[in-house]
């Protein structure tokens, strides 16, 4: 008989290979693949606005600043500053950007290692010495400074640090933040801060939060301490610099206040911050409790009709009348605790702010809120005020009248559409459900028809994106 061994030996082989063939393969892990963050954080209002790759955790700003010197002189201060910036890499980066504009960066280090950067007219592209990978924490510290001007904004107002005779204006919406700071300029990254700002005796720093301990005198020279514990949006940083008159106090409802004023500016802006209190008692009744741990305001006499609501220590330049001191309180709520997603939502800030402003003034004994509404839709339909999408009024847009007005007259007639029971709980829900992040007009809809169980699409179409007068929703 012939010998089966070779017969048996090749099926053995085969059933092997048949084996091998339908095991799962072992799988091997690839390396990480590190890339550059992205240059902007995809608003396509402000491409180079932000930075992708990264979230940053918190910033520590040691500015040392010097204003500009006395009539004919140039209006030029100088600015010095070490920037330490705690971040998480949300990809693994060979490199990434910082915004900064203006100022000079002369030494930065990634996890106490030298990193090497450029500088473009927008951007500081840092490379450092080693790789980072995603959600391992690291910090930055950028040494920069220069001189500083008055820059202004897309539109030609001023904004960002803005140098003056005695310190400094800083209000920084909507990209102003890198004319002082290398930073994540966009709402969708926000950071807690610390500061330490040292400027010339005689001179107070004012800055978000409050002060984490007395300011110290050296050698003609104060440093003012600050800390600001509550996530923030980069453009609602404020350090500005003046001879300011300080008042502290606690408001009715437990806030810590702090506010600063010029000594010209002594008389009505005065009378209309001492309203405060009641305000906060009153927006804390329509949109829940008050959502940072202090509040107060910079009224300043070194510019005219500006009013800005950086977090817990809004900006008044000139003028701090009662409306809008309400204004820029309710935005601590709408636009600061519930910021943009994109900047094209800011109807969202302003929308709310302005109504905010009609619903005081209604409190107030004054004209109601239907009033206002009613006046608004007296404007005819052949007017130029219809002529902007609310929900995207472009780059050039932002501040336009309809974002402020055309909001405040949608948010009337949503609570006439669905009641005053589910509009004010759906202002409430806003704050809980979005408070400390940002949020999108899309969202802000989703949220209205779940809380009022209404279909609204039509009804936000008419008031948000058809570019002329409503006249049936």
């Amino acid at each position: 008989m012939p010998s089966r061994r070779p017969a048996l030996l090749a099926i053995a082989s085969a059933i092997a290979a048949a084996a091998l063939l339908a095991s799962p393969a072992v799988a091997v892990a690839a390396p990480p693949e590190y890339t550059p963050g992205a240059d902007g954080a995809g608003d396509p209002y402000f491409p180079l606005a932000g930075n992708g790759g990264t979230d940053i955790v918190h910033y520590h700003l040691d500015l040392d600043y010097t204003p500009a010197p006395p009539d004919p002189a140039p209006i030029e201060g100088r600015l010095d500053g070490v920037a330490t910036i705690d971040l998480v890499p949300t990809q693994d980066l060979s490199r990434f950007n910082l915004d900064l504009r203006g100022l000079t960066a002369t030494e930065v280090t990634v996890a106490g290692k030298a990193a090497t950067f450029t500088q473009t007219s927008n951007e500081l592209v840092i490379t450092p010495s080693k790789k980072v990978k995603a959600g391992k924490a690291a910090q930055v510290v950028v040494r920069y400074g220069g001189t500083t001007t008055r820059p202004t904004d897309i539109e030609g107002a001023l904004y960002g640090w803005v140098t003056t005779r005695d310190g400094a204006m800083v209000v920084s919406e909507p990209d102003g933040s890198a004319t002082w700071f290398p930073v994540n300029d966009h709402p969708t990254d926000k950071a807690t801060f610390s500061f330490e700002i040292t400027v010339p005796e005689g001179l107070v720093a004012v800055a978000n939060g409050l002060p984490s301990r007395p300011a110290t005198t050296a050698d003609g020279r104060t440093t003012w301490y600050w800390d600001a514990p509550d996530p923030m949006a980069a453009y609602l940083a404020t350090a500005s610099v003046g001879d300011y008159v300080v008042n502290q106090y606690v408001a009715a409802n437990g806030t810590p206040i702090f506010d600063a004023v010029d000594p010209a500016r002594l008389g009505a802006p005065s009378e209309s911050l001492a309203l405060t209190s009641d305000m906060l008692v009153f927006f804390e009744s329509l949109y829940g409790p008050y959502p940072f741990g202090s509040y107060g305001a910079i009224v300043d006499d070194d510019s005219v009709g500006y009013a800005l609501e950086t977090q817990t220590r809004s900006f008044f330049s000139r003028t701090a009348r009662e409306g809008t001191v309400a204004h820029e309180l309710a935005h601590q709520w709408m636009g600061d605790e519930v910021s943009p997603f994109r900047w094209a939502d800011i109807w969202l800030n302003e929308g709310w702010a302005t109504y905010s402003q009609w619903m005081w003034t209604e409190h107030r004994g004054g004209q109601t809120a239907q009033a206002s509404f009613d006046d608004y839709l007296s404007i005819p339909a052949d007017d130029e005020e219809w002529e902007l999408v609310v929900a995207d009024p472009g780059p050039l847009g932002l501040f336009l009248n309809p974002v402020y007005d055309r909001g405040a007259a949608t948010l009337h007639a949503l609570r006439v559409r669905i009641g005053d029971e589910a509009f004010f709980d759906l202002a409430k829900q806003w704050v809980e459900r979005y408070g400390g992040g940002t949020a999108s007009t899309a969202d802000f809809i989703a949220l209205a028809e779940e809380v009022s169980g209404a279909e609204l699409g039509d009804f936000f179409d008419i008031w948000l994106y058809t570019p002329e007068k409503p006249t049936d929703w």
